[in-house]
């Protein structure tokens, strides 16, 4: 370091890069942790910054603050929410299993430009007043899952249930062969089988919705092990009330400090309602790519958007490539979980030692969940076509259809009447034609593939 100057902390003094904001408690753990060069995400930091400016506001409202101090806080914390010096954040996630760094790293950066802006502010004594790294981080986590999911998730599985839904009225009366065993089985409409995909993203918004009720109660005002030493009991209600102020979602103070920063199971649920998203995305990839597989060897029912070549050998190949997307993000999450859930069972006593990974982790999911729903939904959903002369014919040859006849002439019949159809490779009203005794035209009806996508008993 050739260009730096001398700071120093309760340990001595240390050389910082010249032209940084951060000082030396920082420096230290950027020389501690060489470990991964992965930084705590964006939104991390914007929660951070929110928090030191809510907790400067209510710090003057209960007195602890002068105005000048107060207000220099609040301008440098929102900027650093804002994004504006998120280069000043270079600490591995892989660190302190308290956060604590990132909360000092936070506290420095403050400090320096509030000084800048003339303010007598230390990041101890004043940005940190009647706060913990051990509550800030927990808060943090909390803060920063709830904003993205509200302002990035939930809308975006909104958007893909909405695309699915128009898609399902579009084709509500296109008939197909329904699969079960990956096995052809009796017929449904495409609007019946995507409205089981927009089934699924609704309830996962549900699921994920009811579970940012927890996760807005906020451990802030625990201070050091829960008990709120050093801090105004007033002081964890009036932050949440202020970080309503700014952020428009109704936080509130925990009734239970020790909860949330003892555990993290606020955040171990959430998570869990993101890995069952993932696993309702990852079944509708799966589909589509089914669906769209061939297109003269597979199923080939529908044509996906033609979004880039897809082989550099092969020419003319083009592939499912937002399906495989999808289905890669669905797996990241699940391992992004089982990471969550290992780092939730290490809450020892009074404060969990993994927060930075389960921060790196939950926020990761939801941000990628959110991206890949909206491509999801405007790069496959709304446009792929359906082959529907494929999809014809595949029915008329499909001898399971012969269910529709089972009131009229008995499982046994329809059992060998589709036998047959497969062995002769024959479509199945011939064969019944010859094998039950009914009219073309009574097969006609009773064997209807739309027809029968209604349910209900046939032949009556």
């Amino acid at each position: 370091m050739t260009n730096f100057r001398i700071e120093h902390d309760s340990m001595g003094e240390l050389k910082v890069p010249a032209d940084a904001l951060y000082g030396a408690q920082t420096q230290r753990a950027i020389d501690n942790f060489p470990i991964s060069g992965l930084r705590l995400p964006r939104e991390f930091i914007r929660a951070l910054g929110l928090i030191k400016a809510a907790a400067a506001e209510a710090n003057l409202g209960l007195g602890y603050l002068k105005k000048g101090q107060a207000t220099a806080i609040r301008k440098a914390a929102l900027a650093v929410a804002g994004g504006e010096h998120d280069a000043q954040f270079p600490i591995d996630v892989f660190q302190t299993g308290s956060g604590t760094s990132t909360n000092m790293n936070a506290n420095e950066v403050i400090a320096h430009l509030a000084a800048r802006a003339g303010a007598k502010v230390h990041p101890n004594d004043h940005v940190n007043y009647g706060q913990s790294s051990n509550d800030v981080i927990p808060t943090a986590i909390h803060v920063g899952a709830t904003l993205m999911a509200h302002e990035a998730l939930l809308p975006a599985l909104k958007h893909l249930k909405k695309t699915i839904d128009q898609r399902a009225r579009q084709l509500r009366n296109v008939a197909k062969t329904g699969r079960t065993h990956l096995m052809d089985a009796m017929p449904v409409t495409f609007g019946q089988e995507l409205s089981g995909w927009a089934a699924q993203i609704g309830s996962a918004s549900a699921r994920i919705e009811d579970a940012l009720k927890r996760m807005r109660r906020l451990p802030q005002g625990g201070t050091a092990v829960g008990t709120g030493i050093n801090a105004d009991p007033r002081f964890g209600a009036a932050v949440a009330r202020e970080l309503k102020k700014l952020t428009g979602v109704r936080f509130e103070a925990m009734e239970s400090p020790f909860e949330g920063m003892a555990a993290q199971d606020d955040a171990v649920e959430l998570s869990g309602q993101l890995k069952t998203l993932a696993v309702a995305l990852m079944k509708i990839a799966n589909d589509l790519r089914w669906m769209n597989s061939g297109p003269l060897a597979g199923l080939g029912e529908i044509e996906l958007p033609a979004l880039q070549p897809g082989s550099s050998i092969m020419p003319g190949k083009v592939n499912p490539v937002i399906p495989e997307a999808v289905a890669m993000v669905a797996a990241r999450v699940i391992g992004n979980d089982a990471g969550i859930a290992v780092a939730g069972q290490s809450g020892n006593f009074q404060l969990n030692v993994m927060l930075p990974l389960i921060a790196l982790n939950l926020l990761e999911s939801i941000g990628i969940l959110a991206n890949v729903s909206r491509l999801l939904a405007d790069k496959s959903i709304a446009g792929f076509v359906v082959n529907k002369a494929r999809v014809n014919q595949a029915l008329a040859l499909n001898p399971i259809l012969v269910t529709a006849l089972n009131p009229v002439i008995g499982y046994e019949k329809g059992a060998a009447t589709a036998k047959q159809a497969y062995k002769q490779h024959r479509p199945i009203i011939d064969v019944a034609l010859e094998t039950t005794g009914l009219t073309k035209a009574e097969l006609a009806k009773l064997l209807d593939p739309l027809a029968l996508t209604k349910g209900g008993i046939h032949g009556e």
